[in-house]
């Protein structure tokens, strides 16, 4: 176990599995403290259990992020936790896909309050702390299809080309602060929550020059360098890991 993040705590939204989880580890295995939200408690419970056995620390913060209210929530119980919030990974997001006309009223607010609203509340409560001690990271987990067209995947592309366009004016308004603030952005990525997609996510990810799909530790390991000091002069970058789609 190193110690690049030793003395830093770390907030993981949607860390209970997936991307999330696996940054989580990534960052408590550079010793980061590390604080993961999420709704299913068990599971929660399982990454603490398996980052403590691998001799890191960490502590489960249940969550519903559907309000402003739910996200400040949060953040205010990861400070009480953790002592302070030196990493923000805004992770937690929901993805349906499908045709623009059979997407419902309840299916946009729903998307655009976890990928949009929550985030910005996060980073609303917890910037501004970074800043006042002149030292921060926040990344936040967007798509290749925030900057790609691609058909059925209007509402879930435009809610993450929403959040690209926050990582870079959190980036304008609060670097000069000594806030570091940047994005990743996946490809097809093999997790539970895209296990349903079957081959379809295969054939998503044969478009790209890797020709098949990332798993959850590639991109968790983008994540963990732009939480470093190894990304010092990285600000408001929209990092591809996605197999080189980005490029085709």
């Amino acid at each position: 176990m190193t110690t690049e993040l030793s003395g830093t705590s770390a907030l993981v939204t949607g860390g209970t599995s997936g991307i999330g989880r696996a940054a989580a580890v990534a960052l408590a295995a550079l010793g980061a403290h590390v604080a993961l939200s999420g709704r299913d408690e068990a599971r929660g419970d399982q990454v603490v259990q398996d980052i403590r056995a691998a001799g890191g620390t960490a502590v489960f913060l249940p969550a519903d992020l559907r309000d402003a209210a739910g996200a400040r929530s949060l953040a205010r119980r990861a400070k009480e936790a953790l002592g302070k919030v030196d990493v923000l990974v805004n992770n937690a997001g929901i993805f349906p896909f499908g045709p623009t006309e059979k997407m419902t009223e309840e299916d946009f607010d729903s998307v655009y309050t976890i990928n949009v609203k929550a985030p910005f509340f996060l980073v609303a409560e917890l910037a501004p702390d970074m800043a006042g001690r002149g030292k921060g990271a926040i990344i936040n987990v967007t798509t290749v299809v925030a900057e790609l067209g691609m058909a059925d995947m209007s509402l879930y592309g435009s809610s993450k080309a929403a959040l690209v366009l926050l990582t870079k004016s959190w980036a304008a308004e609060y670097g000069p602060r000594g806030v570091r603030v940047n994005a990743v952005s996946p490809g097809p990525t093999r997790t539970e929550g895209t296990a349903a997609m079957g081959e379809s996510l295969d054939a998503l990810a044969a478009a790209a020059p890797a020709g098949r799909p990332g798993s959850a530790e590639e991109i968790a390991d983008a994540i963990a360098y732009l939480a470093t000091d190894r990304a010092s002069f990285v600000h408001g970058a929209v990092l591809p890991v996605d197999g080189g789609r980005i490029a085709v």
